[in-house]
């Protein structure tokens, strides 16, 4: 074969060799007549619905009887360590498990490591476990279902970790004792007011989170972790607005109310009372949120069972009562001083307690909470208080009156 034609064949040899190798692989033919596409891309698994779940909580440790001037003043609404025989005290320990097991489902478990009912400390009892079921893509409308907090009262709305007063007041917490009960609820709002109510909590000012513009539901009525005991359920109904003004200034206003039998759980044996009673209540709120300088208001009026001394008897009675407070919001180097006062009024009877036991309640208070950090708070608040109980197991007139200096610390995780 001629010198000429080997040549040729060698050089496009090589030229094919070299494409192939600067390529790192095989080439498409110039001929195929098909583009080249790459290689489809591996889709992510789809998460398992317990990685959405986040988990946080947290606890208060307190002390209530610095400067304590009557040993006799008690509170079993409140914080069972006031007062005789009280000490260093877990007030609250909280692990919150939430989350989206989808886009139409969500979940919240809260239980809680303090005390029970009957003053056992350290004792785990089941606060919150409910389920939302969203009924739109925009998230506006939605069902819970389970045991959770009852829409009625600002205060009792609030979360525990997030109020400056130590403790709730007695007026409206005397309506939901552990704002709780199990049932069945519907919530609206639209979307502009969700992140009001969002920017609410995630900033700092205190408000409730997100518990509708509109709701109403039915619930067993005896409260939190107890039995239904008669064959009604309480009807409720609130309804809310976070308005926003011009400079930026969030004002909220509240109307709510409820209705139902209610069922005495604990009374003396030789106390008259009927199998239920009437159980009605109706309150107003409202909240100028501190920006820096806030205040608050509620008020509610009802009626419900109550103990009355002079038939020694749990008639229905008429009841009133609420409060009024002012802050300042302070933030300096990364840190949040808030300073309060409180006055409160209450008179009628607190169903959950023994013989429905009756109350007038006059008490003042006034603190400082400071946070250096996201994850402490310490709480430092003076009480004045006077209160009168009666019950079948109590001296006539039974009063006690007295202050105290108490402190908390908050650790949030």
């Amino acid at each position: 074969m001629p010198r000429t034609a080997i040549v040729p064949r060698s050089i496009l040899a090589i030229i094919l060799l070299s494409g192939t190798a600067l390529s790192g692989g095989a080439q498409t033919p110039p001929d195929s007549g098909r583009p080249r596409t790459p290689a489809p891309a591996q889709a992510a698994p789809p998460r398992a619905w317990y990685d959405r779940i986040s988990l946080r909580g947290y606890a208060q440790i307190r002390y209530n009887r610095l400067l304590e001037s009557n040993k006799q003043l008690t509170c079993p609404q409140c914080d069972r360590s006031i007062g005789n025989n009280g000490g260093l005290f877990l007030r609250r320990g909280r692990l919150i498990l939430s989350g989206d097991i989808n886009n139409r489902v969500s979940i919240y478990v809260q239980p809680d490591y303090a005390s029970d009912a009957a003053g056992t400390q350290h004792y785990l009892q089941l606060r919150d476990a409910y389920f939302d079921l969203w009924l739109d893509g925009a998230k506006e409308h939605r069902l819970r279902f389970g045991q959770s907090k009852v829409p009625y009262g600002f205060e009792n709305l609030q979360s525990s970790s997030n109020r400056l007063p130590l403790d709730r007041n007695d007026a409206l917490n005397s309506a939901v004792p552990n704002e709780r009960d199990f049932g069945l609820f519907y919530y609206w709002a639209s979307s502009t007011a969700r992140r009001r109510f969002r920017i609410l909590t995630d900033s700092g000012l205190k408000g409730t989170g997100d518990y509708g513009v509109f709701g109403f539901g039915v619930m067993n009525g005896q409260t939190a972790n107890r039995p239904e005991a008669n064959n009604s359920l309480h009807a409720v109904a609130r309804a809310t607005y976070p308005f926003r003004l011009a400079n930026g200034q969030f004002i909220e206003a509240s109307i709510q109310g409820y209705k139902g039998r209610f069922v005495v759980p604990s009374r003396t044996a030789n106390v008259r009372a009927l199998p239920e009673y009437a159980d009605d209540r109706v309150a107003v709120s409202l909240v100028w949120y501190a920006q820096p300088f806030g205040l608050v208001g509620e008020w509610n009026w009802g009626e419900g069972p109550e103990y009355e001394a002079s038939t020694r008897s749990i008639e229905t009675g008429r009841l009133r009562g609420g409060f009024v407070q002012s802050m300042y919001r302070w933030q300096v180097d990364g840190q949040v001083i808030q300073p309060f006062v409180r006055a409160q009024f209450f008179t009628g009877g607190k169903k959950v307690e023994q013989d429905a036991r009756h109350y007038e309640v006059h008490e003042y208070e006034g603190g400082i909470e400071w946070l250096p950090t996201s994850s402490f708070e310490l709480t430092a608040q003076y009480t004045r208080s006077d209160r009168l109980m009666v019950d079948a197991g109590l001296p006539a007139n039974y009063r006690q009156k007295g202050g105290f200096l108490r402190l908390q610390a908050q650790f949030n995780y």
